[in-house]
């Protein structure tokens, strides 16, 4: 059987094996030091041709796009500060200095800007340009898993989703030209520096760590939403053992998202927006909507078949063949 026959999940699942029951259900591993703290590392690669290419991603934001995505896993599972990265570069011989050192920039500026320093790595040539990163961070209060979520607890997303998979469609010219005449210049903006610039969101991790309520134990469910919204959700509910109901007029778009004729389909499931989808107690989920903007009630944990993800208006299951990006199908 080969991969294209298995995809991603049932080879991860295979994959699992491997390794202690639960290590790879979350997005990063937990490592309990003996000063008492808990380290988080993340690693994750980045392909030419699969995840980046020149056409769509200059090698400066490449390297902010890479530290990006690795340290939005660190605040998937709870990290409240970033230790550094490492960063394993394959490339052909006849690769430029120049783009090189610009990844390399890239990296610079998002650890300048969100913390860590570079730590180290390795080199090899090769047949295509790769970025292996491993990024260290530790947590806060306690640590995001996605298993930890339970009936009644609300879903919330900490951003807008579709803009990334807006702003790859613009950045490829694959968008419509009689269509993107009915987007603004601000929107078309925002959706290519989401694409080529996101951030991670370290900082809802941070409120969520102040907001605790100080009766409550630390229970958090969640990860981010790199693969998209529903395929966060399916996740989330599928660990928990927990169905999931969405409020389809609650679904995070930024202003003026409703124009793109694909909005719902990409908000659900464009990929690569590297917000965090939690599930949380109402209360502890109130206050951080209400504190952090952007931050969205968007449906339930209930109980139910675990990982089905149904609208909330009149209970139709979404489809699981629509849940995201998979590799290797």
């Amino acid at each position: 059987m080969q991969l294209a026959e298995l995809g991603e999940w049932e080879l991860l699942r295979r994959l699992s094996a491997f390794a202690p029951a639960g290590q790879l259900e979350d997005d990063a591993a937990l490592l309990s030091e003996r000063s008492g703290r808990t380290l988080v590392i993340n690693t994750d690669v980045l392909v030419e041709g699969v995840h980046f290419s020149d056409a769509t991603v200059s090698a400066r934001n490449l390297g902010w796009r890479a530290a990006a995505a690795n340290l939005s896993d660190l605040a998937a599972m709870g990290s409240t500060s970033v230790q550094g990265i490492t960063v394993g570069l394959v490339a052909p011989g006849e690769t430029p200095w120049r783009w090189v050192e610009q990844v390399y920039e890239g990296f610079a500026e998002a650890l300048e800007r969100f913390g860590g320093v570079l730590l180290g790595g390795d080199c090899s040539s090769g047949v295509q340009r790769l970025l292996a990163i491993t990024a260290l961070g530790h947590l806060g209060n306690g640590s995001i898993r996605r298993g930890d979520g339970r009936p009644g607890d609300w879903l919330i997303c900490s951003g807008p989703h579709g803009l990334s998979r807006l702003g790859l469609a613009l950045l490829q010219n694959t968008y419509p030209e009689d269509q993107r005449t009915h987007l603004s210049q601000t929107l078309q903006a925002e959706a290519i520096r989401a694409h080529q610039r996101p951030i991670p969101r370290l900082d809802v991790v941070q409120q969520l760590n102040a907001l605790q309520p100080p009766e409550s134990p630390w229970r958090v469910g969640g990860t981010d939403s790199s693969d998209g919204l529903h395929l966060a959700v399916h996740n989330i509910a599928r660990a928990s053992g927990c169905a999931a109901s969405l409020e389809r007029a609650a679904l995070p778009m930024a202003a003026e998202f409703t124009a793109v004729p694909w909005a719902e389909d990409w908000c659900l499931s464009g990929g690569e927006d590297f917000e965090l989808v939690l599930a949380l107690e109402p209360s502890w989920a109130e206050a951080l909507c209400s504190q952090m903007p952007g931050c969205t009630h968007i449906g339930y944990l209930v109980a139910g078949e675990g990982g089905s993800v149904s609208w909330a208006e009149d209970g139709k299951r979404l489809d699981p063949s629509t849940g995201g990006y998979c590799h290797f199908q």
